[in-house]
């Protein structure tokens, strides 16, 4: 059975000055998820919201009942312990860091992804890990195939924009990876994120993809509830079909 279709509106799109009302009209229009790109300015030249964003964002929005429910925070990228569900990093970010014991400290230990998941879920958070569209899907495996379930992600998000702007154009060259994830891991959440609108949600779904993450799309829609509607639709499809 495939895994199920998950709409997650990128609240990157949605009208900052009545953000709180934003998220809670969306989840209300049937979005399952919300994704929250968290960028600081470092890893991407852009920079979005914090922390403290992010905690008075929550209370708009009520927590999912279980995990992967609706109302789930999608998180991408930095942030945690303040309202977040599921919490997103990428790869890329991880393999040139290094391990520190404190925020001020310093360490010339890499950081490990796979430690990097086993901390996530002892925070109770889900993990999800990403990759930019230059990274091959490979550098994936060794995680996603790890023989202690609590180093293993909850999600894969395959970026279909080069990260750090919305807007940016779909890049369908990055779905063969979104395939070969799918060939191998039936049952996996695979997230795309960057481009995503009902014009190019079929490509993606046909791909493998059951994560939706749309912004623009969604949030410049004369009717939003209906684009909700058809991108859950369009991977539902594709998931019938594969059964």
């Amino acid at each position: 059975m495939s895994p199920p279709a998950t709409i997650a509106p990128s609240i990157l799109s949605a009208d900052f000055g009545a953000l709180g009302a934003a998220c809670s009209e969306t989840i209300n229009n049937g979005a399952d998820w919300l994704h929250i790109d968290i960028m600081d300015g470092h890893f991407v030249p852009n920079m979005t919201f914090g922390a403290p964003v992010v905690s008075k964002l929550r209370p708009h929005v009520q927590r999912p009942r279980a995990a992967k429910g609706r109302g789930t925070f999608d998180c991408h990228m930095m942030i945690a312990e303040v309202g977040c569900d599921l919490y997103t990093f990428h790869h890329e970010a991880a393999t040139t860091s290094t391990s520190a014991s404190e925020p001020a400290g310093t360490s010339s230990t890499p950081t490990s992804p796979k430690e990097m998941i086993k901390f996530i879920h002892e925070q109770g958070m889900l993990a999800g890990i990403a990759i930019k569209p230059d990274t091959p899907v490979d550098v994936l495996y060794e995680v996603l195939d790890s023989e202690d379930e609590s180093e293993r992600p909850d999600m894969v998000l395959v970026m279909t924009v080069h990260p750090g702007f919305g807007g940016q154009s779909f890049l369908s060259s990055c779905l063969p990876k979104v395939s070969q994830l799918r060939a191998r891991y039936p049952q996996l959440d695979i997230e795309v994120d960057g481009g995503l609108s009902e014009k190019t949600v079929d490509a993606a779904a046909e791909a493998g993809a059951n994560v939706i993450v749309a912004g623009s799309a969604v949030f410049g829609a004369q009717s939003p509830g209906e684009v909700v509607r058809a991108l859950r639709g369009a991977v539902e499809r594709v998931g019938k079909g594969r059964e």
